[in-house]
């Protein structure tokens, strides 16, 4: 059995999700890992609701987003702060 690089399971790329960090192969996001992981999900319930990445992929990404907890948690505020401005421009309550 060969053993597993884990630097090589978190990647970025300019062409793929604007550079964000994401699961290699995927375009799943370490930030829409770590939203699962907030919400309360653990690292086994967001590999089985997702589908499409494996355990250890989870983890890879958690630990990312553990060990860089700054960037990530920016890439989240971005979002929500679109999110907001988008509601209001159309006129709904958040």
């Amino acid at each position: 059995m060969q053993a597993t690089d884990i630097g090589t399971l978190i990647i970025k790329s300019s062409d793929t999700l604007g550079d964000r960090p994401r699961i290699a192969g995927t375009r799943v996001s370490v930030q829409r890992i770590t939203a699962w992981y907030k919400m309360g999900l653990n690292a086994e319930e967001i590999a089985e609701r997702m589908g499409n990445v494996t355990l250890v992929q989870v983890y890879a990404a958690l630990t990312y987003y553990h060990a860089n907890r700054e960037e990530i948690e920016g890439y989240i505020a971005a979002e929500k702060a679109d999110y907001q401005r988008l509601a209001t421009e159309m006129g709904q309550a958040i």
